[in-house]
């Protein structure tokens, strides 16, 4: 379903907060945001004077020149007496701008003068008729990426897989779709799309849109596909990604795209999506996006899993053979509800698409696997957390949920958007109970189902609908504390002690006598979290002879499981350990995910001149093969220089 034209649009948007009629269905789209905590300082737009409401992308691929290029339909809403859109571009290099009827419009790229990822406004300006200016209901751009968009990461034959064709992928979130997309590129402004896409003949395409039939012959062997987001999204969740890529179905609603050697470990793993989906619709009301697919991308990607709605993007990382790092899925899958369905209006309010999804992560997790698992996963979030505010104050301003201003999006800290929201959700259920808490979230998500949000309207939908006017709830709670204050508030709910009871005690026992015989036997047994929770608490300081036993016992160097083998080779390298260079050399040109990367990276460049030469000999080998917003990172961590 496309969203309203323009003019019915713009009657609703400026009447939604004044009026508590029910609009007709097809009128039902989110309301223009103007409170404080609305603002996005990290677009040009201007959506109280004109927004996109629809994307409509023609686009070609071209891999040998690494862009993409066509047109961008855009359906705008315009206020009385706008005389331009703004919209957000990096790098775009537009050829024309026309209205919906073939007429050019004027438009430039202004400058931006503190030169950061913030790109460039891109301002149309509307036509003037006999002195009044019209806002027209389309405008059509015909453009390409620029080379080396940020969003887009093309990959060698040599980088995939296969080893036979190329492979590209995009990555929004935060900013980064105005690279390839030349629309209004902030969380608040949601936008419904949809995209023709021509491809290689042996590449097969996906988007975060459902695909409209089956792909048709293009010219010059090109195959055309079609896709369709009938809803409005942000739009960091407009992603592509191409390949040689095959499909598994898992479920009646579920299924994974991957490169066809990696494809039945792929599904193998995933065989848990469909009891995560039923769980949270169990809890959180109705999965409303169709499909849920997964495409499992090459190394390179940056993140352990993007949250695209219809289209979930995956690292391989996440396979270890025995599904016990699927919670980064049942993370994904939580976005359905929380970051996707209710979205940010502003990057400041980061926890409440990735707090909120931790937590309900935490109840699929419960429902699925069991309490002892969400227990011990509940108990790694909040010693991160403790972590994290120990190091940096307790009044230190990078610990508050909601960001600071002016902070990029892309260096917010993670534990205070991830960590603080799942323990802050977990202490206001434990307080209230989940017989109340339950439902109220589940009406948070219904009542504002394809809207904006704000960390206000949370806290304001909280107190009407929660706790309803009991002073002593509201103050046991300290829910301002909490979303705008520092470090880690009094009442925060601490887990279980006996999640790791036996692991701690293992870990103390090995710290002061360096025996691993009693846990040579209890290693298989633990679960990955356990795994996890020894090697994070390892004394900082281990001899050579310290860290081979540990090899030698637990088989740290060959394990599956991405996050054991990250944790092990941070121990060894602040260590200094000779033998294990060559694993960590193997890890960091194998994988591009950041969680991994930045930290070793800067292990290696904490060490003298023995770790910093491996590091800057091993960046300048593997930086082309990492994703912009990695190389980004870790391009600061090595002191990089073209």
């Amino acid at each position: 379903m496309r969203l309203p034209r323009p003019a019915a649009f713009l009657a609703f948007a400026l009447a939604a907060c004044s009026t508590s009629e029910e609009p007709p269905e097809e009128l039902v789209v989110a309301p223009i945001l103007t409170s404080a905590e609305a603002q996005d300082e990290f677009t040009w737009a201007k959506p109280t004077e004109a927004r996109v409401v629809h994307v409509s992308l023609d686009l070609g691929l071209d891999f040998e020149a690494q862009q993409v290029g066509g047109t961008a339909t855009l359906d705008i809403a315009a206020a009385d007496g706008a005389r331009e859109i703004v919209l957000d571009s990096n790098g775009l290099e537009v050829s024309s701008v026309t209205d919906g009827e073939g007429d050019p419009l004027e438009f430039d790229m202004g400058d931006n003068p503190d030169g950061d990822e913030k790109g460039e406004p891109f301002t149309i300006h509307f036509a003037a008729e006999d002195g009044v200016v019209t806002a027209p209901e389309q405008v059509v751009i015909t453009y390409k990426s620029a080379p080396g968009a940020e969003a887009l990461q093309w990959l060698s034959p040599e980088q995939t897989a296969g080893k036979e064709h190329p492979f590209l992928f995009s990555q929004g979130q935060a900013i980064l779709n105005r690279s390839w997309i030349p629309t209004q590129d902030s969380p608040g402004i949601r936008q419904s799309w949809d995209a023709r896409i021509a491809a290689p003949a042996a590449l097969g395409v996906v988007m975060s849109g459902i695909r409209r039939g089956d792909p048709a012959s293009g010219p010059d062997g090109t195959k055309i596909y079609t896709f369709e987001m009938e809803h409005s999204v942000p739009p960091y969740l407009i992603s592509i990604a191409a390949g040689d890529i095959a499909f598994a179905q898992l479920g009646a609603r579920t299924g994974v795209w991957a490169e066809p050697s990696v494809l039945q470990a792929a599904k193998d793993e995933l065989g848990d999506t469909e009891a995560m989906i039923d769980a949270a619709e169990e809890l959180y009301g109705p999965y409303r996006w169709g499909r849920y697919d997964m495409i499992v991308l090459p190394p390179s990607f940056p993140y352990g899993g993007m949250e695209n709605p219809v289209m979930t993007f995956l690292t391989p990382t996440f396979i270890a053979g025995d599904r016990s790092n699927t919670g980064l899925v049942a993370h994904e899958l939580a976005h359905s509800w929380s970051g996707n369905l209710v979205t940010y209006a502003s990057w400041r309010d980061g926890w409440l698409n990735e707090g909120v999804t931790s937590y309900i992560e935490s109840r699929i997790t419960e429902q699925v696997f069991g309490k002892v698992r969400a227990e011990q996963e509940y108990a790694l979030s909040y010693a991160a957390l403790a972590e994290m505010v120990d190091e940096m104050g307790q009044g230190n301003p990078v610990t508050a949920m909601r960001t600071p201003p002016g902070t990029s999006p892309f260096d917010t800290a993670s534990e205070a958007i991830y960590d603080k929201g799942t323990v802050f959700l977990r202490t206001v259920e434990n307080i209230v109970g989940r017989e109340r808490f339950d439902p109220w979230l589940r009406s948070w998500f219904d009542n504002h189902a394809f809207q904006p949000a704000t960390s206000e309207m949370f806290l304001d939908d909280m107190r009407e609908n929660l706790i309803k006017d009991d002073e002593e709830l509201e103050n046991e709670l300290m829910l301002d504390e909490w979303v705008y204050g520092t470090g880690l508030p009094s009442n925060a709910l601490k887990p279980d002690p006996e999640a790791f009871a036996a692991v701690d005690a293992a870990v103390a026992a090995y710290a002061d006598s360096r025996d691993l015989t009693e846990i040579e036997t209890e290693w298989p047994e633990w679960s990955a979290a356990e795994q996890r929770r020894f090697l994070e608490r390892l004394p900082e300081e281990l001899s050579p002879s310290e860290l081979g036993a540990l090899d030698n016992t637990l088989g740290l160097s060959d394990t599956r499981n991405a996050e054991v083998q990250f944790l092990w080779l941070d121990a060894a390298l602040r260590n200094r350990y000779e033998p294990v260079v060559p694993q960590a050399e193997e890890f960091l040109t194998r994988v591009g995910r950041n969680k991994f990367v930045s930290p070793l990276f800067a292990v290696l460049m904490a060490q003298d001149e023995w770790g910093q030469d491996i590091a800057k000999a091993l960046y300048a080998k593997t930086r082309g093969g990492y994703h912009s917003m990695t190389r980004g990172n870790v391009d600061n961590i090595v002191g990089w220089t073209e």
